[in-house]
């Protein structure tokens, strides 16, 4: 299964793990389902009071839309299909606190996942970059969630830089991207600690809390949602042109910073 899901009703905590190692746990669209159907499920289960999203395995915690995934677009400029839209706890009504314990890396379509979590915790080997500009795509969804998750000059550099550049854990800890750094292979750990402490909360107080601070989001994240359809439909190169600036990659090791 694309997607498991491990509850502790002793601790009120439960794992929810994108188990898709073999493609660095990038997301098709029987994982993007299945998220959604997790994410749903959990507002019914009362033993969970605190949910941990982790990747499998050490070298990602996702890479995104898996490119191997069909997604058949409208011929307008004014609809569009993307199913990373629906993965996250947010969009499907979870007000459960989620925290992401991030190992490897965490790029382009993670920030979907990671821009709906409360806060991140991070393995010090961890990186984050959006390879969007570099295969001529606008990155605009992933560019709002992150905006509102890190400073405008590093956000802004973050997408615009590409492939080119990845930001380490230890920066990302600095610009409060992640909220706090661990050894590597430790964050799932540290990540179920903090959600334990916050499952032995009052759930409606703790659930309150999560929507009053989304709710401060909110407003700005609409705006750039509204402009995000149209900005991708005039930026993006046609799918055919993507493939390959993808296929003619440099091989070159991007700078960590």
């Amino acid at each position: 299964m694309s997607v498991t899901l491990e509850v502790s009703k002793e601790t009120g905590v439960a794992v929810v793990t994108l188990d898709r190692p073999h493609r660095l746990n990038a997301i098709d669209l029987d994982t993007a389902r299945r998220l959604a159907e997790v994410w749903r499920g959990l507002r019914f289960d009362d033993t969970v009071r605190t949910v941990v999203l982790t990747g499998s395995g050490t070298r990602a915690f996702s890479t995104g839309l898996d490119r191997d995934s069909v997604v058949p677009q409208p011929d307008s400029p004014y609809m569009q299909d993307d199913p990373l839209l629906t993965i996250g706890p947010k969009a499907n009504d979870l007000w459960k606190p989620v925290i992401a314990a991030v190992e490897g890396m965490a790029c382009g379509g993670a920030f979907y996942l990671l821009g709906e979590c409360e806060f991140v915790v991070a393995g010090e080997d961890a990186v984050f970059f959006d390879p969007h500009t570099t295969y001529g795509m606008v990155s605009a969804y992933e560019s709002v969630l992150m905006a509102q998750r890190m400073p405008y000059g590093e956000v802004a550099r973050m997408m615009l830089m590409g492939t080119a550049e990845r930001i380490s854990a230890r920066r990302a800890h600095d610009i409060g991207l992640v909220s706090e750094l661990t050894d590597s292979g430790e964050a799932l750990g540290a990540a179920i600690a903090c959600a334990a402490v916050i499952a032995g909360y009052p759930a409606a107080g703790v659930q309150g809390t999560v929507r009053a601070l989304w709710s401060a989001k909110e407003a700005a994240r609409g705006a750039g949602w509204a402009q995000a359809p149209h900005l991708i439909a005039l930026g993006n190169l046609p799918t055919e042109q993507q493939a390959e600036l993808f296929g003619g990659r440099s091989g070159a090791k991007p700078r960590i910073r």
